[in-house]
C-alpha cells in the first residue's frame, strides 16, 4: 500500500480547516499549521468573564453553502452539534435624524416598512429588485461560486458569458437600487450590506445585492455558542480522520525545489523544516506572496490592488442590558455617501462614521452573564496606508495627493477616542442615556491590530477589494501560477471574501488538489456517479469540441458580446501599457458612468426617452466596458 500523499496548510482558518477537513477525508496526510495560539483566524472567540464576543463574523448569510460543506464531508451541522438560530429581525437601522426602520424576511413587515417611505407603489418596486437580487444570487452560486477561473479564457465560458449583464457588474449597488427606490432613505437601507465585501455600495458591482436577497429571503443566522462553532466542527472532522493542528508555529518560509518550480515544505519560526507534497496557503494572500515566498513582478504587483476597508472594533462588557439594540443594528451616517469617501477614497476614519452593532447575548444568553449584555461595535475605516513619504515621481506623487492617499492621518488613538465617542452619542441620543457608564470592560481592535494580529495586508479586514479588476480571472488564483504544488484558499483567492464564499473556495481548492494528485473528490453521496466512492466525476463539457460548443451554446446575442468584450480588451491594451494605469481608467468610467446612470434613473437628469434608452442600454455598457 503506497504511502498517503503528505498535505502542510499554513493558517487554521475558516478556509484551511474546511480544506484540511476535506482532503483528510480523501485520505491524504493533513498537517495544520497556526501562528496564534487559537484556531479560527477573524472567526475567533474574545472572552471576559462570562462575556463571549465574535471577534469577525457575526451574521450566518447564505446557510445553504454551510450545509453543503457539511454534506460534503459526510456529516450535518447538527450531527456536529452546530445549532443555527434564525433571527426573528434581521436588523433595527437608524438614521441620523432618529428615524428608524426594521428589516426582516417577512413580507407583510416589509411591507409596511417600505410603503411608510415609498408609498403605495413602493412594495411592488421592492419585489422588483428583489427578482434582480436572485436572479444575481442564482447566477453567481451556478456559474462563479462553483467554477473556478484559472485563466482569462475562463470569462469566455458560453454559460457564463451570455448572463454577463444580468449580473449588472459595470453599475454600482447604488445605481441598481436607485432604478427601485425613489427615497434616498430606502436606498441607502438596501445598499449599506457591500460593507460586508469591504466595499462602498457606490463602487460594489450591481451583482452584490445578492447580499440583500439571502438576507431578506434566506434570512440572517447565527451559530448558538459562537460563529468559531462551525471552525470546531470542522476541526472535529479533520482530526477524526488523521489530521493535525499545530498551534503557536508560525512559518517562516515556503521551501522549493532547486529549480524554484514546486513547493516541497515549509521552515518555521523556530527553524524547523517540514516537508510534503502539497502546500495549501491559507494565510493572508498579498502577505504570504510578499513574506513566504520569492519576490516577483506580480507579488510587487498584488500590493498595489485595490484593498477591502479595515475597521475599528470595540468589545463591550455591560454591567446592564440595553433593551433598546437588537441582535443586529446599523446606525447611518447622515452624509452616506460622504462617510464611504471618507473610507475609500481618503483612507480616513468619516467625520461623522457609520456603525454596526452587535449584541450576541440576544440570541444565545449564554454570551453574557445574567443581567448583562456583550457588545461587538464594528466602525469601518480606512486601512493602513503603505508608506507615509513614498518615493515617487512627481506625477504619480500629485495623483495619490489628489486620491488622500497619503494624507497625514490621525494618530491610531485619536481615531479610537472619536470612533468611541461618536458611538456612546448616538446610542444615547437613541434612549439609552448614560451608555457609556454601562461598559465595565472594553478590549479595542484597531487596523494594526488586524495587521499584526492575522498579517492582513495593510490592516484590509476583508482582503482584496472585490471590484471588476479584482474578482473572477482578474482575482489572485487558486493555484499558483508558476510554483507547482502551492495552492490558496480565503478571502484574496476565488471566489472571494466572507465566510459562506471562502467555504466555497475551500470546495474548489480541495478539488484542485485532488485531481492534480490524480484521486477522486469525495462528494455527498448521490451527487455524481460514484464519487462519493472515490471516483472522479467523469468529464463532460471539457471534452467537448470548441466548435461543437460553439454551435451548441452561443446565440448571435451572444457572439456580439463577445465581440464588444475582445475590441474594447484590444483597444485598452494598445494604449494602457501597465495594469494599475487600466485600473485607474476603469474605475474612472465606472465611477462617472455609474453616476450618470444613477441620475438617469432615478429622474434627476432628464434626456430625450430614445437618448435615455440608447444611454442605459446593454450594447452601450458593453462598448464602455
Amino acid at each position: 500500500m503506497s504511502q498517503p500523499k503528505r498535505v502542510l496548510i499554513i493558517g487554521a482558518g475558516v478556509g484551511g480547516c474546511a480544506t484540511a477537513a476535506r482532503l483528510a477525508l480523501a485520505g491524504l496526510e493533513v498537517t495544520v499549521l497556526e501562528k496564534n495560539e487559537f484556531t479560527g483566524g477573524r472567526c475567533s472567540l474574545i472572552y471576559h468573564g462570562e462575556h463571549r464576543f465574535d471577534r469577525g463574523p457575526s451574521l450566518l448569510l447564505l446557510p445553504p453553502l454551510f450545509h453543503q460543506t457539511f454534506t460534503d464531508l459526510h456529516t450535518t451541522l447538527e450531527a456536529e452539534g452546530v445549532e443555527l438560530r434564525k433571527c426573528e429581525l434581521n436588523y433595527a437601522v437608524h438614521f441620523g435624524d432618529g428615524e428608524r426602520v426594521s428589516m426582516g424576511s417577512d413580507l407583510g413587515g416589509m411591507k409596511l416598512e417600505i410603503e411608510r417611505f415609498e408609498g403605495e407603489g413602493g412594495f411592488y418596486r421592492y419585489l422588483g429588485f428583489l427578482r434582480e437580487a436572485h436572479k444575481h444570487y442564482e447566477l453567481s452560486v451556478k456559474h462563479v461560486l462553483n467554477l473556478d477561473f484559472p485563466s482569462l479564457l475562463s470569462m469566455f465560458r458560453p454559460a457564463f458569458l451570455r448572463h454577463i449583464f444580468e449580473l449588472h457588474p459595470f453599475e454600482s449597488v447604488y445605481a441598481r437600487a436607485c432604478r427601485y427606490f425613489t427615497t434616498e432613505r430606502m436606498r441607502r437601507l438596501f445598499t449599506f450590506a457591500s460593507m460586508y465585501m469591504g466595499m462602498s455600495p457606490f463602487e460594489a458591482p450591481g451583482i452584490y445585492s445578492l447580499l440583500q436577497y439571502t438576507e431578506l429571503a434566506q434570512g440572517i443566522w447565527y451559530p448558538i455558542g459562537g460563529f468559531h462553532k462551525i471552525v470546531s466542527a470542522l476541526i472535529g472532522i479533520a482530526e477524526r480522520h488523521g489530521a493535525v493542528f499545530r498551534l503557536s508555529t508560525p512559518v517562516e518560509r515556503i521551501l522549493l525545489s532547486a529549480d524554484g518550480r514546486r513547493a516541497v515544505g515549509v521552515r518555521t519560526a523556530a527553524g524547523e523544516e517540514l516537508f510534503a507534497d502539497v502546500l495549501v496557503v491559507n494565510a493572508d494572500l498579498v502577505w504570504a506572496y510578499e513574506h513566504l515566498l520569492p519576490p516577483t513582478a506580480y507579488s510587487a504587483s498584488l500590493g498595489k490592488r485595490n484593498a477591502s476597508c479595515s475597521s475599528l472594533s470595540f468589545y463591550w462588557s455591560l454591567s446592564q442590558k440595553a433593551p433598546q439594540l437588537q441582535t443586529h443594528n446599523v446606525f447611518l451616517a447622515n452624509d452616506f455617501q460622504q462617510s464611504f469617501d471618507s473610507i475609500f477614497k481618503h483612507n480616513s476614519l468619516p467625520r461623522e462614521p457609520s456603525f454596526y452593532i452587535h449584541v450576541p447575548s440576544r440570541l444565545d444568553p449564554s454570551a453574557a452573564p445574567e443581567g448583562g449584555d456583550s457588545v461587538v461595535v464594528l466602525v469601518p475605516t480606512g486601512h493602513l496606508k503603505p508608506h507615509p513619504h513614498p518615493q515617487v515621481g512627481l506625477g504619480k506623487g500629485l495623483l495619490d495627493l489628489a486620491r488622500g492617499e497619503w494624507d497625514e492621518p490621525e494618530t491610531v488613538g485619536e481615531q479610537v477616542e472619536r470612533a468611541r465617542r461618536e458611538v456612546i452619542t448616538r446610542l444615547e441620543r437613541a434612549g439609552m442615556e448614560g451608555f457609556g457608564e454601562w461598559i465595565t470592560h472594553e478590549e479595542v481592535a484597531t487596523p494594526l491590530t488586524w495587521k499584526q494580529t492575522f498579517n492582513l495586508d495593510k490592516g484590509a479586514i476583508l482582503g482584496l477589494a472585490h471590484d471588476f479588476l479584482n474578482v473572477l480571472s482578474f482575482r489572485p488564483r487558486i493555484k499558483h501560477p508558476t510554483i507547482q504544488g502551492c495552492y490558496f484558499v480565503g478571502a484574496s483567492t476565488h471566489p472571494g471574501t466572507g465566510v459562506p464564499i471562502i467555504l466555497a473556495g475551500a470546495r474548489l481548492t480541495a478539488t484542485n488538489v485532488l485531481r492534480d494528485l490524480g484521486l477522486g473528490v469525495p462528494r455527498a453521496e448521490g451527487e455524481g456517479q460514484g464519487e462519493g466512492k472515490g471516483k472522479t466525476k467523469p468529464k463532460k463539457e471539457k471534452e467537448l469540441d470548441m466548435r461543437l460548443k460553439l454551435k451548441r451554446d452561443w446565440d448571435t446575442l451572444s457572439l456580439l458580446q463577445l465581440l464588444f468584450f475582445l475590441f474594447l480588451t484590444w483597444t485598452l491594451s494598445r494604449h494602457l501599457s501597465t495594469l494599475d494605469q487600466l485600473q485607474e481608467v476603469t474605475a474612472w468610467l465606472q465611477g462617472t458612468y455609474g453616476a450618470v446612470l444613477a441620475r438617469v434613473g432615478n429622474g434627476t437628469a432628464y434626456f430625450d426617452r430614445r437618448v435615455s434608452a440608447v444611454f442605459t442600454s446593454r450594447t452601450l455598457r458593453g462598448a464602455m466596458y
